[in-house]
């Protein structure tokens, strides 16, 4: 197969923080992609899942060691930051030969529409270029053009809660309880999950329930205010207050899903990703199921006796 990717960003660089991979994902860059080795430089093996009380600190219950997530579910589960899992894909990608370039990578690629109405489908971009493909993979993410394109609106629905994020050196913590642990602190309208990364540092993930309607016209938007995001958690448990107060946070990001949809392909397009099904991320699931997905849909269309001569993704 003839695979092209077409990105729309001009450079490939880090966008939002960091993201957990599960064993679900992990396995299948390990034993697919031959990732053991930058994947364990990189990231953080994850020691179990511990649930507490927002203002007290009290334990309300803990899920797989790191001992036990290696045994019962076959790999790590790691937390990592976005722009070192970016550059070990797009190592695996582009070879250990492939010099300044990565063949196939197109990038400053808008995606404005699709025609699948000849022998080919044609993607036509905002820079007024197009391509050609036998297939279509929208893996464009949850506010995704392909799905947009194939359904002819835009089915994203609110789920009632906002969230802010940021990266906290470890040497601006005091010592937290189970460091070493993805931890999801509970309280009243709202919750913190955190987890460390590769290097040390921690993760947050901060989520305050508003249940009246998302008025901003973007998904994510600058503060109104410096520290809004305190006000709520100022009673929390001193760890928590330390870790939200410790970085500067300058956006705020509404969460978003979409409904399942009965089928996610049409002609010769289909949907990958959280472009066939974003959800939010309280289980930090959304990159782990788009890696499965991406081996589902390759293992098929290897073995699909209709797609047989060249193809171009």
């Amino acid at each position: 197969m003839e695979v092209h990717l077409y990105e729309q960003a001009e450079e490939l660089r880090e966008v939002g923080a960091a993201v957990a991979l599960s064993a679900n994902s992990v396995r299948h860059l390990q034993a697919r992609l031959n990732l053991t080795e930058p994947l364990a430089a990189a990231a953080a093996d994850v020691d179990g899942l511990v649930f507490r009380s927002g203002r007290t600190g009290d334990v309300v219950g803990r899920v797989l060691s790191r001992a036990d997530h290696h045994q019962r579910c076959g790999a790590p589960y790691y937390g990592i930051h976005r722009a070192d899992l970016q550059a070990i894909l797009l190592g695996a990608l582009a070879g250990p030969d492939a010099g300044s370039g990565v063949e196939g990578l197109h990038l400053k690629k808008r995606l404005v529409d699709i025609d699948d109405s000849g022998a080919r489908a044609r993607l036509h971009f905002a820079d007024g270029s197009s391509a050609e493909a036998d297939l279509v993979i929208g893996a464009d993410g949850a506010r995704s053009t392909v799905r947009r394109l194939l359904l002819g609106y835009d089915d994203a629905l609110y789920s009632g809660s906002s969230a802010w994020r940021g990266i906290v050196p470890a040497d601006k913590l005091d010592p937290l309880p189970d460091p070493e642990a993805i931890q999801f602190w509970m309280g009243p309208g709202g919750h913190l999950l955190h987890y460390p990364i590769g290097n040390g540092d921690q993760n947050f993930f901060l989520v305050q329930r508003t249940p009246e309607p998302w008025s901003a016209s973007s998904w994510v938007t600058p503060v109104e205010r410096e520290g809004e995001h305190l006000t709520m958690f100022a009673e929390w448990h001193p760890a928590i207050v330390q870790m939200i107060s410790a970085v500067p946070v300058t956006e705020r990001w509404a969460l978003f899903h979409r409904p399942p949809l009965e089928w996610w392909s049409k002609g010769r397009v289909t949907l990958l990703g959280d472009a066939a099904h974003a959800m939010v991320p309280h289980h930090g699931q959304g990159a782990n199921q788009s890696i499965e997905d991406a081996i589902v849909l390759a293992d098929c269309l290897l073995a699909d006796s209709d797609w047989e001569g060249p193809r171009t993704l």
